[in-house]
């Protein structure tokens, strides 16, 4: 359980970049295997995944405990589909940074600093696809979504820069009644993910 210790406006956040760069100095896991941005455990979290040509990018909602070698039932799941539907690797990003196990925990204001830099991670996961495909992005969020305001405004940043690397958005599992794409827990771990429509979705919020 992680619950932060208050509103992410009062942290003194790493920018992505400056993360980035600190990102695997240390030995505490494998950084020829791990991406892992910040590589500490803090209230935020940019980037958790594995190393790969060509990685499948989940999108949750936000990061709760998950670490290298230390992933949640939700990452084993992540692992699992993206090895299933022949991915060499997995990213997993989120549509807020702030860790939280409870979404009721998430700041009730959107933190733009965060956001902002939050951005720029994804700019640099999609730009990551190095087996000249595009990069595949995960809508994995779930009804969580309508837990605060802003995270629709922030799938909306998300899509448009997926526009601009021509990313694939994907799903797996059946959507909700309200459209929202299934979240990775309880699917079948041979789940085959398809064609996500993410404009059309972003509509209906």
């Amino acid at each position: 359980m992680h619950v932060p210790s208050g509103a992410s406006q009062t942290l003194d956040l790493l920018d992505f970049e400056q993360a980035l760069a600190l990102s695997g100095q240390g030995d505490s896991y494998d950084r020829t295997r791990w991406l892992y941005v910040p590589d500490f455990y803090a209230d935020y979290r940019y980037i958790l995944g594995t190393r790969g040509e060509h990685p499948l990018i989940c999108i949750g909602i936000n990061p709760s405990t998950a670490e290298p070698d230390r992933l949640d039932n939700t990452l084993k799941s992540v692992q699992r589909i993206a090895a299933g539907n022949g991915y060499d690797s997995f990213i997993m990003f989120n549509v807020y940074a702030q860790r939280a196990t409870r979404p009721d925990d998430m700041d009730r204001e959107l933190n733009e600093l965060l956001h902002r830099e939050n951005m720029r991670a994804f700019a640099y996961v999609l730009a990551q696809e190095r087996a000249g495909k595009r990069p595949a992005v995960w809508a994995a969020w779930g009804a969580i979504i309508e837990k605060r305001g802003y995270l629709a405004d922030c799938v909306r940043d998300m899509a448009a820069l997926g526009e601009r690397f021509d990313a694939e958005w994907l799903c797996a599992g059946p959507c909700s009644k309200r459209g929202h794409p299934h979240h990775p827990l309880y699917l079948k771990k041979d789940e085959k993910t398809r064609p996500f429509d993410v404009e059309a979705y972003l509509q209906t919020l």
